[in-house]
């Protein structure tokens, strides 16, 4: 500051209004100091700005996933390349952290809310039980829900709706109604045995998922449907393909709730000497380049994650700028039919 104030002709204290948009200097002093800043390289302290309740410039978001999943999951990748872009452009840092459970994520937010990290959080895989929301809730930190919060409903209309916790936005995808327009495509393919290998138990997206087919399966009147969960690992995925498709009346057809588990199915399928489509009809909730990389290519739902990752990052920087929590939900993904998909033959 000494050095900016000399070169600038100014005050130490004309500095510290200038560079932190405070009244008390003009509009011309202001302008000199920015620019002499900028020709000395000077960039704000974000932990000085954290020690005087100024913010630290900075969101965090952390996953309660196995680490050995992430690596290989288009989602997350495409979510925080989404997520990146309008952070770079508010000049905000991303603090981003890989753990075991929630109860290790709340004990993140914990230490981050005492020691100033973060200004909010975007906060992921909502549960079917969930501490999250009421913790952020108490340490006021602003946080943006990516998904439905369980006890939502997925079909609200998307911008404005009024959100279950008051410093909570929520960003959310139609789960049920995805899954709805799957079940309706296989059924009109004539497929009546339809095995879907989910993600995590406890994640609430997979609970609406599940929710969704046995729903869909009563309509149609589908008596052998079922869903099975996995980590969203390959190699889960090719462990309960393996098992179902062993059973005395194997599905017709397979829906995967990622690409890579949609992947490795199609590998044990055909190893066990079934092809794909003739024999088992295949679908992967994400669509990617895999999808597109396994003979046959796969059919997919596909979203505009990165655009899912625009938005929630919007939503929160909406939040640090005062505006009020709200939901909003994204567009319903499209079914793309590829290769893996064919009418049943029995």
């Amino acid at each position: 500051m000494k050095d900016i104030a000399q070169r600038a002709g100014v005050s130490e204290s004309a500095v510290s209004f200038a560079l932190n948009d405070r009244p008390g200097v003009s509009e011309v002093t202001r302008d000199r100091v920015r620019r002499v800043a900028e020709q000395l390289g000077w960039r704000p302290s974000t932990a000085a700005r954290a020690l005087s309740g100024e913010g630290s410039a900075t969101v965090g978001l952390v996953l309660a996933r196995p680490a050995a999943t992430l690596g290989v999951d288009s989602f997350f990748l495409q979510l925080i390349s989404g997520i990146q872009e309008i952070l770079s452009d508010r000049q905000l840092g991303l603090l981003f952290q890989v753990v075991e459970d929630v109860e290790a994520e709340c004990a993140v937010y914990r230490r981050w809310w005492a020691e100033h990290r973060v200004d909010g959080v975007l906060m992921v895989d909502p549960r079917t039980a969930d501490p999250r929301p009421g913790l952020l809730d108490e340490l006021g930190l602003p946080a943006v829900v990516i998904g439905a919060l369980p006890g939502t409903r997925d079909d609200a209309s998307g911008g404005g709706g009024a959100p279950p916790h008051r410093g909570l936005s929520q960003v959310r995808a139609d789960d049920a109604g995805a899954m709805a327009a799957v079940v309706g495509r296989l059924h009109e393919l004539g497929h009546r045995r339809i095995a879907h290998i989910a993600g995590l138990s406890s994640l609430a997206h997979t609970e609406r998922r599940i929710g969704s087919l046995r729903g869909e399966a009563e309509r149609y009147g589908l008596a052998e449907v079922r869903s099975l969960t996995t980590d969203y690992s390959d190699t889960q995925g090719g462990e309960v393909t393996r098992r179902v498709l062993a059973g005395p009346r194997p599905p017709t057809a397979l829906i995967y709730d990622n690409d890579v588990m949609a992947a490795a199915g199609a590998a044990v399928t055909t190893g066990l000497g079934l092809r794909v489509p003739d024999d088992v009809s295949i679908v992967s909730w994400e669509d990617s380049a895999l999808c597109r990389l396994v003979r046959p290519w796969l059919t997919a739902l596909s979203r505009d994650s990165v655009a899912f990752g625009r938005i929630a990052a919007g939503e929160l920087a909406a939040l640090l700028d005062g505006g009020a929590a709200r939901t909003v939900q994204v567009p319903l993904p499209r079914l793309i039919e590829r290769e893996s998909t064919a009418p049943a033959r029995d």
